[in-house]
């Protein structure tokens, strides 16, 4: 890894973008709805890992090794997914994962307006993983030490965006203690079910986010609308990787609806602002 070295685009295809690639990694900005590795509960869904090992097969004049997972994020989180190429790099990086020498960042979108004390606050509560109902619950007892620390970015409506970095790497912690906290991800079937009018949509199923729900004066045609963003509003936007004293910062950029639902939030937000 080359010190302070940031993000370049190397190559594009969907579901993924390889936005990162040296001898010893490849940084992976993938979409949501797609597992990084096998899925216990859908062994034929398709997997970045091996849509990503087929992508390098194919490619013209390039070696097609052995790639080594050294983290994952949710099926339906979009975002940042760091695989290696070497053994010794992948013995590296899961060691600075486990000794949290790794810097996670995420962006969420979520329902509500957190009113923390200078925009931000922690939430520690202890997580189990619930395998019978494939969630993760809240244990005082026999939870694992779990945090996050939320950063407050812009509100609209009765929607916002925070930044979200979790300190330690539980199965859906953002989610869970976003959704403790009383602000849980839009669109997330698990932890939120919220639909536009802010209440639980027909048959547990999240509906999306709309324009009309936050855009003061909408003058749309309702019955034609469709929704700004209509799947989990997680992004994970940035890591900081320390290896042998080195550090190497990976950005991803938004996916394009959820850019295009802050940008329009940005834009209501500033609108609301007295003159």
């Amino acid at each position: 890894m080359s010190a302070g070295r940031r993000y370049v685009t190397v190559y594009s295809v969907k579901p993924f973008t390889i936005i990162h690639e040296d001898a010893n990694i490849i940084a992976v900005n993938k979409a949501s709805g797609i597992a990084v590795g096998g899925d216990r509960w859908d062994k034929d869904a398709p997997r970045l890992d091996k849509l990503l090992g087929a992508f390098r097969a194919d490619r013209p004049g390039a070696s097609s090794g052995k790639l080594y997972t050294v983290h994952r994020i949710d099926k339906d989180t979009s975002g940042l997914v760091v695989f290696a190429k070497n053994a010794e790099t992948h013995r590296a990086l899961s060691a600075a994962f486990e000794k949290r020498r790794v810097e996670k960042h995420y962006t969420a979108v979520v329902y509500g307006r957190p009113r923390w004390p200078e925009g931000a606050t922690t939430c520690a509560l202890p997580l189990l993983p619930n395998n019978a109902k494939h969630l993760t619950v809240i244990d005082n007892y026999r939870g694992k030490a779990s945090l996050t620390v939320f950063r407050l970015i812009l509100s609209a409506g009765n929607y916002s965006v925070v930044e979200a970095r979790p300190e330690t790497g539980r199965t859906h912690q953002i989610r869970v203690h976003l959704a403790a906290l009383g602000y849980p991800v839009v669109c997330d079937p698990l932890y939120g079910k919220h639909n536009r009018s802010g209440g639980r949509a027909a048959g547990g199923e999240a509906e999306g986010v709309y324009l009309s729900s936050f855009k003061r004066g909408w003058r749309g045609d309702a019955a034609k609308e469709r929704p700004l963003l209509a799947r989990l509003g997680l992004h994970a936007s940035r890591l900081l990787l320390t290896a042998a004293d080195e550090t190497l910062e990976l950005r991803a950029p938004l996916p394009k609806d959820m850019d295009a639902l802050i940008k329009q939030m940005e834009k209501c937000s500033k609108a609301a602002l007295p003159n």
